[in-house]
């Protein structure tokens, strides 16, 4: 099989079978190119069905040695997508054998990321100044962002059509357009309510009024937008660490965590994909226990 029929079929099933999104899609192509472009530079002749272990070995290793050097959370990307394609052309019988099944994957420290403590959240959303035109939004966008523990690409595309507050939920677009329902705090329902008193005084066109967060235009916000409303926050409550939307998701996830929530219902409310990705919340609720105990223990 040639590689443009391999890759373009491979992006089709990427897109159709497993619903993701075109910047996903894009990620994963570009992990395969540089497998192709590997086999270019070393004169490796066929397509992907001769591609064998010693050659991926030797694709690691040049991985390595290339003018840019591939760092190895790069490495383990790349690798997991070659893996993603590889096993792509076993299910359409391309291939028989899967030659990536013994092929390793740098192993990556896991960074725990950077969270919020209920006080510095609380302390955010008070020195908003309610007294300013976008004073109610940004108080119920960010108390929405923690309190559903968002990404800020649902955030900003979240819909009036997706509240259900009568029954206490909101419908949530994630990745690859996947709809999950996450429950929402009354907090989060009044500062919304408070917040649509100023939304309808807006010009709004037809095609942005069932976006829920919108700037004095009437337009839906931008992720950058949202960014900086954030980092100002910040700023503004003294709060010295470096945050982005998504400390917010982290927060409310390490808090539920820490609370004793069930893990299997955490992923659910995250949109995790694999609860391995969710797991990484227990190390945060083993790092708080560590710090519990060398703070307060009197043989610690």
């Amino acid at each position: 099989m040639e590689w443009e029929k391999c890759i373009h079929d491979f992006r089709l099933y990427l897109k159709l079978e497993k619903s993701l999104s075109e910047n996903s899609i894009l990620a994963y192509e570009r992990d395969v190119r540089k497998l192709q472009e590997f086999c270019i530079t070393t004169d490796i002749k066929g397509g992907p069905d001769k591609i064998t272990i010693d050659d991926l070995h030797d694709f690691v290793y040049w991985l390595n040695h290339i003018d840019t050097v591939v760092c190895e959370r790069s490495q383990a990307r790349i690798i997991s997508g070659i893996k993603n394609f590889f096993a792509y052309l076993q299910i359409d019988d391309i291939i028989e054998n899967d030659p990536t099944d013994l092929l390793d994957a740098p192993q990556i420290p896991k960074k725990l990321p950077v969270y919020l403590s209920i006080q510095e959240i609380d302390a955010i959303l008070n020195v908003i100044d309610v007294s300013k035109p976008e004073g109610h939004r940004n108080r119920a966008m960010l108390e929405t962002l923690y309190s559903c523990g968002l990404r800020v690409s649902e955030l900003v595309n979240l819909q009036i059509h997706n509240l259900f507050f009568n029954d206490g939920f909101i419908r949530v677009v994630g990745k690859g357009d996947k709809e999950r329902l996450v429950p929402i705090s009354e907090k989060a329902i009044h500062e919304i309510h408070d917040y649509l008193e100023w939304r309808c005084h807006l010009t709004i066109p037809e095609s942005e009024k069932d976006y829920l967060f919108l700037n004095r235009r009437g337009k839906h916000l931008t992720r950058v937008m949202v960014f900086l409303i954030i980092k100002e926050a910040a700023k503004d409550a003294g709060i010295t660490k470096n945050i982005s939307p998504h400390t917010f998701r982290h927060s409310f996830a390490t808090h539920l965590v820490n609370g004793g929530a069930d893990l299997r219902s955490v992923q659910e409310m995250l949109g995790h994909e694999s609860i391995t990705t969710t797991e990484l919340y227990t190390h945060l609720d083993k790092q708080h226990l560590h710090d519990t105990i060398m703070m307060y223990h009197p043989r610690r």
